[in-house]
C-alpha cells in the first residue's frame, strides 16, 4: 500500500509544470526569424531573395565613369511665346455679345482670326443726345441739298454745270456724314483670335460691361511655350550649352533663345523655347526647375536621379548589386545634370550594377 502511494506521488510530480519565482517569468519564446525572407544584414546591406527581387520590380544598370557636362539648376516659370500666343482686348468700352459659336470658355480651341465675341460701344445720356441731335440736323440739310440738286437740274439749261456738281457733292458730303455718325452711335467692335491654339483665360460673360484696353481673352499654343529663368552669376549665362526641363520625370530639351542686359531683382533673366507634346502639360506662369548644362566638363558615373536614396545618417546614398541576392548601399557625392539623371563624383566605380528601379522600396528593408 505504501509503495503504490509512492508511485502515484512520483507520477504527479513529473506531470506537474514547473513555475517560477515571482520577477523570473520570461515570457513566450520570440518567434524564429524567417532566414530566407528580406532582410537587413548587421553589416547594412540587404538579403533579397530572387522571388522577392521580381515582386518589387528591383531593376539594375551597369554603370560606366563619363565626362559628364557640368550642370546647374535654375528657378523659372512658364511664358508664353508671343509668336504662338495673344492677347484679345477691347479697343471700345461696351457691353459682351457672344459669338457665331458662343462665348469660348477656357481649354476650347479656335483659329487665328475666329471671331470669338462681340463689343457694342457705349455712350452716356448726353453724349447719345447730341449724336442724336446731329443725325436730325444732317438729315434736314441732305433733304434740303437734294431738293436744290433737283431744281438746278430742271434748270440746265440756264445754270452753269458747274453750280449742279457742287450741289450734288453736297448731298454725298451729307450722306457720308450721316453714315459715319450713324456708324460710330452704334459701333460694335468683333474680338478675333490672334493665333490657333487654345483659350488659356477667359473673363467674358454675356452682357459684361467692359473698358477700353480691358483683357477678355488670351490664347496660347500649347505646345510651343518658353520658359523664363532667374540666375544670378552673369558668367553662367554666358557659358550655356543646353539646357532641359523635367515634365513628370520626362526630359524635355529648351533651347537657349539669350539672356537680358538689364538686371531684374538683381537676376539676370534668360529665356528658352521648348516645343513638344511634354509642354502642354504646363501652363502659363507655372514654376518649374530648369537644368543648364555648360561647355565646361566632369569625370563622374550618369545614375538615374531616381536611384539617389537618403540613409538614416541623412547621407546620400545608391544601392549597389554585390551579389545575386545581395545589395548593399554606398555613399555617393554627386552634381546635378538634368531633371532626370545625376553625375556621382565618389562613391562608385564603373562597372557596378546600380539600383534603378525601386530603390526607393528597397531603401526601407529592416
Amino acid at each position: 500500500m505504501k509503495a503504490n502511494f509512492l508511485i502515484f506521488a512520483a507520477c504527479l510530480s513529473l506531470g506537474a509544470p514547473a513555475l517560477a519565482d515571482d520577477g523570473h517569468d520570461h515570457g513566450e519564446a520570440a518567434p524564429v526569424a524567417n532566414a530566407n525572407g528580406p532582410q537587413r544584414l548587421p553589416d547594412g546591406s540587404v538579403f533579397l531573395p530572387k522571388p522577392a527581387q521580381r515582386q518589387l520590380g528591383v531593376r539594375t544598370l551597369p554603370v560606366s565613369l563619363d565626362e559628364l557636362p557640368r550642370s546647374f539648376e535654375l528657378s523659372g516659370k512658364v511664358v508664353m511665346d508671343p509668336n504662338a500666343g495673344g492677347r484679345v482686348q477691347a479697343m471700345l468700352a461696351g457691353r459682351l455679345e457672344a459669338g457665331p459659336r458662343g462665348l469660348p470658355g477656357i481649354g476650347q480651341t479656335v483659329k487665328k482670326g475666329e471671331v470669338l465675341a462681340h463689343v457694342v460701344a457705349s455712350s452716356d445720356v448726353l453724349e447719345r443726345a447730341n449724336q442724336a441731335a446731329q443725325l436730325a440736323q444732317l438729315r434736314a440739310a441732305r433733304q434740303l441739298a437734294e431738293q436744290r440738286v433737283a431744281r438746278l437740274r430742271e434748270l440746265s439749261d440756264t445754270v452753269p454745270r458747274k453750280d449742279i456738281e457742287a450741289a450734288a457733292s453736297e448731298v454725298a458730303s451729307l450722306a457720308a456724314q450721316i453714315a459715319a455718325l450713324g456708324a460710330g452711335a452704334g459701333a460694335r467692335e468683333a474680338l478675333v483670335a490672334p493665333v490657333s491654339g487654345v483659350i488659356a483665360s477667359a473673363s467674358a460673360v454675356a452682357g459684361q460691361v467692359v473698358g477700353a484696353g480691358e483683357l477678355i481673352f488670351e490664347v496660347i499654343d500649347p505646345t510651343r511655350l518658353r520658359v523664363e529663368a532667374l540666375v544670378y552669376d552673369p558668367q553662367q549665362a554666358a557659358d550655356v550649352a543646353g539646357a532641359s526641363l523635367a515634365v513628370g520625370g520626362e526630359r524635355v530639351p529648351l533651347t537657349f533663345v539669350g539672356s537680358a542686359r538689364s538686371l531684374r531683382e538683381q537676376a539676370l533673366p534668360m529665356l528658352f523655347q521648348g516645343e513638344g507634346e511634354a509642354l502642354a502639360r504646363l501652363a502659363v506662369g507655372q514654376a518649374v526647375r530648369v537644368f543648364v548644362q555648360s561647355a565646361s566638363r566632369v569625370s563622374g558615373i550618369r545614375v538615374p536621379a531616381a536611384s539617389l536614396m537618403k540613409n538614416a545618417a541623412n547621407q546620400n546614398v545608391v544601392w549597389v548589386k554585390t551579389a545575386p541576392e545581395r545589395f548593399e548601399p554606398r555613399v555617393v557625392v554627386f552634381a546635378v545634370l538634368d531633371g532626370a539623371s545625376v553625375a556621382v563624383t565618389a562613391g562608385l566605380q564603373a562597372g557596378e550594377r546600380v539600383v534603378t528601379q525601386a530603390a526607393g522600396l528597397l531603401n526601407q528593408i529592416r
